[in-house]
């Protein structure tokens, strides 16, 4: 059994590497966010994703080995830090998500 519930992130369909350049996971505001992460194991897992005061954005009870899956709109540019947490068999895990929405760009 390993101590990690999750066994990889990825936004807009990329694997997410907080130390990359945050280039290609910006969207421009309007546009969605797709966050994914795989969990593991084989027991019933609840994922929560909340915003940088807690509110809770999404949250899923799942049987792993699965994908948990959720897009964000945001309808102004900014930078935004999810906390993607995992609760399972009493054991528990998070990650910050750095969310990064441009302001249009206009012609």
């Amino acid at each position: 059994m390993t101590d990690k519930i999750f066994k990889l992130f990825k936004i807009n369909n990329l694997q997410y590497n907080a130390r990359r350049d945050p280039q290609p996971y910006r969207r421009f505001a309007g546009e969605p966010f797709r966050i994914q992460a795989i969990i593991d194991g084989h027991e019933i897992t609840r994922i929560t994703l909340t915003d940088e005061k807690g509110k809770i954005l999404a949250q899923r009870d799942l049987c792993g080995p699965a994908t948990f899956s959720h897009e964000l709109t945001f309808a102004g540019p900014g930078v935004r830090i999810v906390t993607l947490s995992a609760s399972q068999s009493g054991r528990n895990e998070s990650h910050d998500l750095r969310l990064d929405a441009m302001a249009p760009q206009h012609e």
